[in-house]
């Protein structure tokens, strides 16, 4: 409470960095109060383990024969699933925040940040890691002015630095980062205000979008709630014009996922 106490100080007071400073202010009083350690000596401090030997155990190592099983198939379409709208949603939302969107609300060169999201998840895969994609949380880079791909490139080497400093943001506890988490909810929250809830058939969709959305843990998964109700409201309203092909893809594509995602 005291460290969402003091970042919800800091950004409406317009500092500049408020989120940092409110995750460094936070993990301070942690330390203090002794919920998160205090780091002694160096060591606590810098690593001088080299993370790149890490590589030597996972690069590369692909198991191609797998690849053929047919059972490989519902694992493919899933991960593909979830990867590209959970992205797909993540770019509309920061870019709708960033004021990047056109006058029809579309993201111009979209098939670009998808490329380069795609190119980021194979070679993730390769290197034996997590999946690399986009994150909601570069909606507090926006927050801060940043809104072009210089921003990405300065966070990109700051956690090259992260990796010499890995010792001291391990120390950062969970209380320190969930304050900035929910300041970031309610940067995104403000977008609300372009849904037409005036609209029995537009409002149920988005609802079900916004609430699966943090009750599943997954942006893909409120968007496949918001495409499969949107395509069943507007039928049961006998507003079936106003579905389209990709409408009814989609639905049909969410409603497999959650078969086969299940089974």
């Amino acid at each position: 409470i005291a460290g969402l106490v003091v970042t919800i100080f800091l950004v409406s007071r317009g500092v500049r960095g408020a989120l940092l400073l409110g995750i460094f202010i936070t993990t301070a009083l942690a330390m203090v109060v002794g919920v998160s350690p205090i780091p002694h000596g160096l060591s606590g401090i810098i690593s001088f383990h080299n993370p790149f030997q890490d590589l030597a155990g996972t690069a590369f190592h692909l198991d191609i024969r797998a690849a053929f099983h047919i059972g490989l198939i519902t694992i493919l379409f899933t991960l593909t699933f979830v990867d590209l709208f959970d992205n797909i949603g993540t770019l509309i939302g920061v870019a709708r925040k960033a004021n990047l969107l056109d006058d029809k609300g579309d993201l111009p060169r979209i098939g670009k940040a998808l490329f380069s999201d795609s190119l980021g998840t194979m070679f993730g895969a390769l290197m034996g890691t997590s999946t690399v994609t986009s994150y909601v949380e570069s909606a507090a880079g926006v927050s801060e002015g940043g809104k072009t791909g210089l921003t990405a490139v300065v966070i990109g080497v700051l956690f090259l630095a992260a990796l010499l400093f890995a010792p001291l943001v391990g120390f950062i506890p969970a209380q320190a980062t969930a304050p900035a988490l929910i300041v970031v909810g309610v940067l995104m929250t403000s977008e609300i205000t372009h849904i037409k809830f005036s609209d029995f058939t537009e409002a149920v969709p988005a609802f079900l979008t916004i609430i699966m959305m943090p009750l599943t843990f997954s942006i893909a998964e409120g968007l496949a709630f918001g495409f499969v109700s949107f395509t069943l409201v507007k039928l049961l309203s006998g507003r079936w014009r106003e579905n389209n092909a990709v409408t009814y893809v989609c639905s049909v594509l969410f409603i497999l996922h959650f078969v086969l995602g299940k089974s």
